[in-house]
């Protein structure tokens, strides 16, 4: 364990310096925890904090569409509705909202990605992280079913709320958005998080789902026009199931590709380069 010496004052002489231990990784199979309320708890909140996504934002998608489309709401249509930026909020919105609600419980991931991310960094068990992705794609597909069973008039007419490439975009292109945007998201979370910036800083747990779904706002707002914004292979795949259309299918690989590439370098990015260099000064600190 790598241990830093945080200095308050110039050349730590005005206050006296703070110790920081860097909490043991996670282990990688941890089979205590499948007896563990916590765990199981945990992904319950997954579940529903998905589900609740998916319900938000996929209405929000399908109501935006059906207000700006002519045949249905006249001919002033086109400047009706929220928007490509409502929908951005939306999604930012509820990330927002939910993560605030469940890091307390279940670190707040709702995205397979992050979770991926994490597990790659060792903050979470391999066996968390595999309950927590079904239970992040059961939610998202319950979801959007939700939104179907609400909606069924107008579900199926426009789209599903389903990730798919773009008109005169490559399948190359679609996935360097994906990895990207989902780069964006990961690093985001990881330095909202960093257990060596709560230390230091005890207003950064408060703050931290705020640049989480900001990250979200601002993806969407670069990426719905390439790719209608994956970044989250839970919301790509429960849309894809529920709407159930081959294009959706077989541009599901971008959707999970892309976002898992992106999360694996962020997570190395932030603990290899980053964070490493911050243990190496510390230690350079603490011998000095």
């Amino acid at each position: 364990m790598a241990k830093d010496i945080e200095a308050s004052g110039p050349e730590a002489g005005e206050f006296s310096a703070k110790d920081y231990t860097d909490p043991p990784p996670a282990p990688l199979i941890d089979a205590e925890e499948l007896t563990k309320w916590s765990l199981y708890r945990a992904a319950i909140a997954e579940f529903v904090a998905t589900l609740l996504f998916l319900y938000i934002t996929v209405a929000t998608v399908i109501g935006y569409k059906h207000q700006t489309d002519a045949s249905a709401s006249g001919p002033d249509a086109a400047c009706g509705g929220v928007g490509v930026l409502g929908i951005a909020w939306a999604f930012g919105g509820m990330i927002f909202i939910l993560v605030y609600c469940t890091a307390g419980i279940s670190g707040g991931h709702i995205n397979p990605a992050v979770t991926f991310g994490l597990f790659l960094a060792r903050k979470v068990s391999l066996v968390r992280a595999l309950l927590y992705i079904v239970a992040q794609c059961l939610g998202a597909i319950c979801g959007v079913g939700l939104v179907k069973g609400f909606q069924s008039a107008y579900f199926v007419r426009y789209g599903g709320g389903a990730n798919e490439l773009s008109d005169g975009y490559s399948k190359g292109t679609g996935l360097a958005a994906e990895i990207i945007g989902t780069f964006v998201l990961v690093y985001t979370v990881f330095s909202a998080t960093d257990p060596k910036r709560n230390a230091r800083d005890s207003h950064v747990p408060v703050l931290a789902p705020l640049p989480i779904g900001f990250a979200v706002f601002m993806v969407h707002v670069a990426t719905i026009p390439i790719t209608g914004t994956g970044i989250n292979p839970a919301r790509s795949l429960g849309a894809a199931v529920i709407y159930n259309n081959d294009k959706a299918w077989d541009d599901q690989w971008i959707f999970w590709v892309g976002p898992l590439i992106g999360a694996a370098i962020a997570a190395a990015y932030h603990q290899y380069v980053l964070r490493a260099s911050a243990a190496k000064l510390g230690s350079y600190r603490s011998n000095a």
